[in-house]
């Protein structure tokens, strides 16, 4: 009885003392989306035909800003794919049919030709592309169908793209951040005019909903506005808002 209880411990202690073996955890791999997918089977099956998108493709230029400094015109939108980690988002100017002139707003602009034939639909959008540090442009497209305007829009935002300046001008705020505009400063398209004014941290971006956008994809987190004229154009609103950031970047090269 005593040599079982024995060996009985004994192999107790041995249990005790063998080091519990580790579970391998199953990670599963994070799925990318269509859009950035895409982006990098265009980045990858891309030829450069002109002069600075070959520079790009060899490694030779690695920062947009070397680009904008220099003021060389970007005529390839892969160029700020491979130097710039870019988000788009599309600007509601259409609006959807309804009853009595009412409707939703939506990202497309329909128009019609009437022609022999019947009438001959087009769709224009606005799209607007940033990094939410400064780097900001916006452009317009105009197809037949949907996605090919889509497209335009966003190739035409990408080859606009310019940097602003950001600093922290409100004279009730001494932070060290960028999260505002350098200066009072007004942009105007049409009859609309913007008037961005510098505002302190935590107050957010006091401006219309679709002009939100562009703000944050500019990398401003903080700011007063002063909208005068026909606001409800939503087209020419986005066109003053960027006539003001324009102004910034001009105002400080000086």
């Amino acid at each position: 009885m005593e040599k079982e209880e024995a060996t009985k411990k004994q192999t107790q202690d041995k249990v005790v003392e063998e080091p519990a073996k580790k579970t391998e955890e199953y990670v599963r791999p994070i799925r990318k989306s269509r859009e950035e997918q895409a982006k990098e089977d265009r980045i990858l099956s891309w030829k450069p035909k002109t002069k600075l998108g070959k520079e790009v493709k060899e490694g030779k230029i690695k920062n947009l800003d070397e680009i904008l400094n220099a003021k060389r015109k970007i005529l390839e939108q892969e160029i700020v794919d491979t130097l710039l980690n870019v988000k788009s988002d599309l600007i509601a100017i259409g609006q959807s049919k309804g009853k009595f002139g009412g409707g939703k707003r939506r990202a497309w602009r329909q128009t019609q030709r009437k022609t022999k034939e019947g009438n001959v639909p087009t769709f224009s959008t606005m799209a607007v592309v940033g990094d939410e540090n400064g780097h900001i442009g916006v452009g317009c497209g105009e197809s037949k169908e949907t996605l090919p305007a889509r497209d335009k829009a966003i190739r035409k935002a990408k080859l606009n793209i310019f940097k602003i300046k950001r600093t922290c001008a409100a004279f009730d705020c001494a932070c060290s951040e960028l999260h505002s505009v350098p200066f009072k400063v007004m942009g105007k398209s049409g009859s609309v005019r913007v008037i961005l004014i510098p505002a302190p941290q935590g107050t957010g971006l006091v401006v219309a909903n679709e002009l939100k956008k562009v703000l944050q994809f500019a990398g401003i987190k903080d700011v007063y506005s002063q909208t005068f004229g026909k606001k409800r154009t939503t087209f020419n609103l986005i066109k003053a808002g960027i006539n003001a950031l324009k102004k910034i970047k001009v105002e400080e090269q000086k």
